[in-house]
């Protein structure tokens, strides 16, 4: 049984930074192109950034510069680092997986993953 589990999120100030983690149980992770979304109230998910199985990235370009993406197929983790935090980054963060994708490929869109977490909740105070 494939599992998804976030943790790290949280409050912080403007200009502040934290870090959400995933852990995936049930799969052979490396496999696995793993994907970061957000929904902030009455918004729709929408894609943050990605890793491929080869491991390059990809970001929505408001987050590009401020976000970083990083997985450790021996812990089975994928660490999205956020820096330079804004209040328009508050929302709640979810990971995604998808074994389907070619080795280098990113996907950006919802239903090129298969399996999602819970999600953790970002808020970023002004």
């Amino acid at each position: 049984q494939v599992q998804l589990v976030e943790s790290g999120g949280g409050l912080v100030q403007t200009g502040g930074s934290l870090s959400v983690s995933c852990a995936a149980s049930g799969v052979f992770f490396s496999t696995y192109t793993m994907g970061w979304f957000r929904q902030a109230p009455g918004k729709g998910r929408e894609f943050v950034g990605a890793i491929s199985r080869s491991g390059g990235t990809s970001y929505v370009a408001s987050v590009k510069g401020r976000f970083t993406i990083s997985r450790d197929n021996a812990k089975n983790t994928v660490l999205l680092q956020m820096n330079s935090l804004k209040p328009e980054d508050s929302a709640v963060y979810y990971c995604a997986a998808d074994p389907g994708m070619d080795n280098a490929y990113v996907g950006t869109r919802e239903h090129e993953y298969i399996y999602w977490g819970q999600g953790t909740q970002v808020t970023v105070s002004s």
